[in-house]
């Protein structure tokens, strides 16, 4: 009789990890909400208007905030992701070695994204997950103005323009129960060239790049 027992309790402690993870595992819709920090990389930016200008601007870490829907089939999940990132404007050194200071100025990304995620589900509710994704990215460059040689000087004029936008990361979903969770994530985001207009006929043109950190709020249906 107690070898029978000390089987049984074997069995059932052998099938606790088991359990724990088939409850985290279950698969279905989901909502997540998300905020952090998004850190720019310094960029190139060259303005043309009758004479071409070659720029290295670095900026700030500013915010990074959103919100994700999809469906998790279990080791795949797949999600539609709108987000806006920020970074302020530092300092901006032309190719001849001139550098504003007190730069103020900003350029914001407003990006809608079709992610893909694979889930390592593993016998713990930690759940760690790597993927990426593509879509469009509104970048909002704002009117720029800096401290230079000739005194406060307008550098950039403010637009808007849509390109192609594209990220890669991951991160860890650490479960609290079988409908909520922790998502503690990384993403790095790129865009292709974006082109903006100068009222004076001229072209400014730069590229966003970023890394971003946040902590959301996942809710599974």
């Amino acid at each position: 009789m107690k070898r029978r027992f000390a089987f049984i309790a074997v069995l059932a402690t052998l099938s606790i990890p088991a359990v724990c993870s088939a409850v985290y595992e279950q698969p279905g819709a989901y909502v997540s909400g998300f905020v952090g920090v998004s850190v720019p990389r310094d960029t190139d930016v060259t303005t043309s208007n009758g004479t071409t200008f070659n720029d290295d601007v670095e900026f700030d870490p500013g915010v990074y905030v959103g919100g994700t829907g999809g469906v998790d089939f279990g080791l795949l999940r797949i999600e539609g992701e709108l987000s806006y990132k920020r970074g302020e404007m530092e300092t901006i050194t032309e190719n001849s070695g001139t550098r504003y200071t007190n730069v103020d100025g900003d350029l914001g990304a407003f990006a809608m994204m079709f992610n893909a995620f694979i889930d390592l589900h593993n016998y713990s509710p930690i759940t760690p997950y790597l993927g990426g994704g593509a879509g469009f990215a509104t970048l909002n460059l704002s009117d720029t103005f800096g401290n230079g040689p000739l005194g406060r000087t307008l550098l950039y004029y403010s637009d808007t323009d849509t390109v192609f936008a594209y990220q890669a990361g991951g991160g860890l979903e650490i479960h609290l129960n079988p409908m909520f969770s922790l998502d503690l994530g990384y993403r790095y985001f790129g865009t292709s060239e974006a082109t903006f207009n100068r009222p004076d006929g001229g072209t400014t043109k730069l590229k966003y790049q970023s890394h971003n950190g946040a902590v959301g709020f996942r809710m599974k249906f």
